[in-house]
């Protein structure tokens, strides 16, 4: 039950913080011509678009927490074969993006902050997982947490 608490309130602090940054008035901190905006828009569609995937990749399993469901297994295919949290590597592009468009310090900062919460985040998820998947120490020695890495994946091949 603790744990299944410890996950509810890691969503309701994510979903604060990217609430907070969607509602940061826009800023004067750096010039936002019609090219920063496209390109913050692009970055985060592109977030949108990996994190779908990712989650349709978990199909049944997939959880709003970081608690995994019981009888699930590991998932090392699709973005899981690139990344260790495809669906959070997606929302980071998207508060990205978002911080992009914003042109506001404030904005920058949340991001920041919110990427660091991730990786909070994730440490907890991740104790979870190896406690659950005896292969998942493994996959993480080889599969880098947020961001894909193809140099490495063209070294092993």
């Amino acid at each position: 039950m603790r744990r299944g608490l410890t996950g509810w309130l890691l969503v309701g602090v994510q979903a604060i913080l990217i609430l907070a940054l969607v509602m940061t008035p826009q800023g004067s901190s750096w010039p936002t011509p019609t090219w920063v905006v496209s390109a913050g828009w692009a970055i985060s569609s592109l977030g949108a678009v990996w994190a779908i995937w990712a989650a349709f990749g978990l199909g049944d399993r997939l959880t709003p927490t970081p608690v995994p469901r019981d009888g699930g297994e590991l998932r090392t295919g699709g973005p899981y074969a690139h990344v260790r949290h495809p669906i959070y590597s997606g929302v980071l592009l998207i508060v990205v993006g978002i911080a992009v468009r914003t042109g506001s310090v404030l904005g920058l900062a949340l991001a920041a902050v919110t990427i660091g919460f991730f990786h909070a985040k994730v440490a907890f998820e991740e104790r979870l997982l190896t406690e659950r998947f005896p292969g998942y120490r493994a996959y993480a020695a080889v599969t880098p947490r947020f961001v894909p890495r193809p140099w490495r994946a063209a070294r092993r091949a």
